[in-house]
């Protein structure tokens, strides 16, 4: 049985992925391949629509978890990343505690919320309909970004709301609303950073951050992060690529 995006996070952390913008599956099957734990699917930043979002989770070895980050916190989004069969969502912009409230109704079925239902790829097309309704709102993951100051000012009540799997701290989007764009290691910013995993950590509830250097991953673990996002499939192509030619070219 696959494991689940809920379970890896709880009980097999630290969960390791990178995020997907391309529109090829091939590459996102690649770096399934690789052994990445999850890939981060963004539907937020990049030209990604629900159905190339669904062709690539059908690209991805079956034991690397398709978490899709919606590009808002609407019904309408949430509804349709869900139905391509991906294993959880990243819920961005989440500032309050009626913003949280509204994410998990759009993720849960009745009672627990008022996700609709309709015949998919997430219901094996209507035949795993039955089992997949009575099973999602335990295994399809809801993660939250905290990305702005007002989400930390409101980070108690946020994490109040049942039904939340996981926190992502957005941190350039942090730096950005307190005037900072992009001092992510200034002391006002990584203080906020510092609040929100003491507090994620007192509620049991994981915790995950974003990376873009694959060295800074280990300290964020050691901080007690329970998923990472180490860098983005783009950048981490023209990387590799460009440290490929500045060699040959050296010689």
């Amino acid at each position: 049985m696959k494991t689940t995006f809920i379970d890896k996070i709880n009980d097999y952390a630290p969960a390791i992925g990178t995020i997907v913008t391309l529109e090829t599956p091939d590459v996102a099957e690649m770096l399934s391949l690789c052994g990445f734990d999850w890939l981060f699917i963004d539907m937020e930043h990049g030209p990604l629509s629900p159905g190339t979002t669904q062709h690539i989770i059908q690209a991805i070895a079956d034991d690397c978890s398709s978490i899709v980050r919606v590009p808002e916190n609407s019904e309408a989004w949430v509804k349709k990343a869900l139905d391509t069969g991906c294993d959880g969502i990243i819920v961005p912009q989440i500032s309050s505690a009626e913003e949280a409230r509204l994410a998990v109704s759009a993720t849960k079925f009745p009672p627990q919320g008022s996700r609709s239902v309709g015949i998919a790829r997430a219901h094996g097309y209507g035949m795993s309909f039955t089992e997949y309704v009575a099973s999602a709102n335990d295994k399809v993951a809801l993660v939250i970004q905290i990305e702005h100051i007002e989400a930390v000012n409101n980070l108690e009540e946020i994490l109040a709301v049942p039904g939340i799997d996981g926190v992502l701290i957005g941190p350039y989007d942090l730096s950005g609303s307190m005037n900072m764009l992009g001092e992510v290691t200034s002391e006002p910013v990584r203080s906020s950073i510092a609040e929100i995993k003491k507090k994620c950590q007192e509620k049991s509830i994981p915790v995950g951050m974003f990376v873009m250097q694959a060295e800074d991953a280990q300290e964020e673990i050691n901080d007690g992060c329970k998923f990472i996002v180490v860098g983005i499939d783009s950048v981490l192509m023209w990387n590799a690529a460009k440290n490929a030619l500045d060699a040959v070219r050296k010689r």
